[in-house]
């Protein structure tokens, strides 16, 4: 085990604990909005209104910034100082308010037509679209600050620090909840103040950031250019991870599209499953992804070759170890799981089966989803944003044509299957070309057969313990400590990465 997989491990941790924090604000937070705007009018104007700069931030933002600035950020240090790699952050964040402050302006002047893009519909009630267009108005400058924040996050992670970036979702959640109460108990619209909300959270995001960059060095008042070479070469990475982004909002949208040519609720099953997988892929798979980038790209950028490949099927390794039982979790309890979680009101015993049966083909795909994130942060770690999205492209034509196929004979559940197929197809074309280029095969067998041995017996465990009743859900914690001890018992080096780093976050 490498010193850098060690750091993945601790840096991880701190992610997966902050991300956790900020789901379970977020389900406060639906649960604060279903109260307070109810789902009328001005509900489905807010909506609209938000996913546009949302849509952005998915784009633009998070992934696709920091996915470009950390590796070129890692080298500028490397090479010329940590003083020119702050330079090339200021000079960035310089060209990141030019652009955006642009895009902002003609967003609210042309705000309605940008509306009738996203609904059309909305055009045959002036109400909401007036509403909407205000909304819009209101909360879109909302994207100048969360791209802010992706920029902080790639400084921040890139000098080891990870808390206030994986923290940054939890202020938007407490700002929409208080401004939807605030709304409600005053009597004014609660969509208006939403709107007002999404972009005081923003704002709050980006404060919170500030202190810990102070901490590590960085002033935003200091040297900067519009000419500076490392920004440069963050743009040319830039374009790619923006083509990427899209290319998975494509896929999202497609298989939508598909499924509206099945029988009624075969969307709705597929989102609510799609949910459940999104849980532990949010809080553990992508995790593990942000903490592996600034790790590989310090040793790319130091020309340690054997140690990156180490490093990154160690951090393989470990995605494996945790999205296998979780995948063991998801395939043998999803019926009792769905049916405890949604199994009231309209919600019937069909719809309990169905978003069952689409929940197992979607936990098949876990693990590959999940590791492929580590080996998509290796490609740009090494300054190779074009081969993700390449892979990316062929997957998503692989998933609509199996989808198509399949539907035919097991409907939606068809279409959830080819998703699994799809993310293993993708996760192999990754994991092949890596091995190409290091040497070292990214996936470590004899760890990969105790962890499949291990989900093997404590899902064969849990899917028995359904026959008695509610039991199930409180043996889970057990199958986890089970699956724990069993892995210390085998020795497997991912468990003894795992104690380790818990031994030193305590100490």
């Amino acid at each position: 085990m490498t010193a850098e997989s060690a750091k993945i491990v601790r840096n991880a941790s701190v992610v997966a604990g902050a991300t956790l924090l900020s789901r379970i604000l977020g389900f406060v937070r639906d649960l604060i909005v279903a109260f307070a705007l109810g789902a009328g009018l001005p509900a489905d104007a807010f909506f609209v209104a938000f996913r546009i700069p949302n849509l952005l931030r998915r784009l633009f933002g998070e992934g696709s910034l920091t996915m470009a600035f950390v590796p070129v950020f890692s080298r500028v240090k490397n090479e010329q100082g940590q003083d020119a790699a702050f330079d090339m952050a200021r000079s960035a964040l310089v060209w990141l308010v030019l652009i955006l402050g642009v895009i902002t302006v003609l967003a609210i002047v042309g705000a309605k037509p940008l509306v009738l893009m996203i609904a059309p519909g909305f055009d045959r009630n002036p109400e909401l679209m007036s509403l909407t267009v205000d909304l819009l108005r209101i909360c879109f400058p909302y994207i100048i600050f969360i791209c802010g924040v992706a920029l902080c996050m790639g400084v921040l992670n890139s000098m080891g620090h990870f808390m206030a970036p994986a923290l940054a979702p939890c202020a938007l959640n407490v700002s929409l909840i208080g401004s939807a109460l605030v709304g409600y108990f005053t009597g004014n619209n609660v969509a208006v103040f939403m709107a007002w909300g999404v972009l005081i959270g923003g704002v709050l995001q980006w404060l919170l950031q500030q202190p810990y960059l102070r901490r590590v060095g960085l002033s935003w008042r200091g040297n900067r250019s519009l000419d500076n070479p490392g920004v440069k070469r963050m743009g040319k990475l830039m374009l790619p991870t923006v083509f990427g982004a899209a290319v998975y909002q494509i896929n999202i949208v497609l298989g939508t599209l598909l499924a509206s040519f099945l029988p009624v609720g075969s969307v709705s099953y597929l989102y609510y499953s799609d949910r459940l997988v999104q849980f532990p892929l949010g809080v553990f798979g992508i995790a593990v992804g942000t903490a592996a980038l600034p790790s590989l790209s310090a040793l790319c950028a130091k020309g340690k070759d054997r140690e990156f490949a180490e490093t990154l099927k160690h951090t393989v390794g470990l995605t494996l170890f945790i999205s296998l039982p979780a995948m063991a979790g998801l395939v043998t309890l999803a019926e009792p799981l769905i049916k405890l979680l949604f199994q009231r009101g309209a919600f019937d015993a069909v719809a309990v089966t169905a978003t069952a049966q689409a929940l197992v083909a979607y936990g098949i795909g876990l693990p590959f989803i999940a590791m492929s994130r580590p080996l998509v942060s290796a490609f740009y770690a090494q300054e190779d944003t074009k081969t993700p999205v390449k892979i990316a492209i062929l997957c998503l034509i692989a998933n609509v044509g199996v989808g198509y196929v399949l539907m035919q004979s097991i409907a939606h559940v068809g279409l959830a299957l080819a998703v699994s197929l799809s993310s293993t197809l993708n996760f192999l074309l990754l994991a092949g070309i890596m091995w190409r280029r290091t040497g070292v095969c990214p996936l470590p067998w004899a760890g990969a057969f105790k962890s499949f041995l291990l989900s093997c017996l404590i899902g064969a465990g849990a899917w028995y313990s359904v026959s008695y009743g509610i039991l199930w859900f409180f043996m889970i914690p057990v199958w986890v400590l089970i699956y724990g001890f069993g892995s210390l018992l085998l020795k497997s080096d991912d468990a003894l990465m795992l104690m380790n780093a818990l031994r030193r976050r305590r100490a």
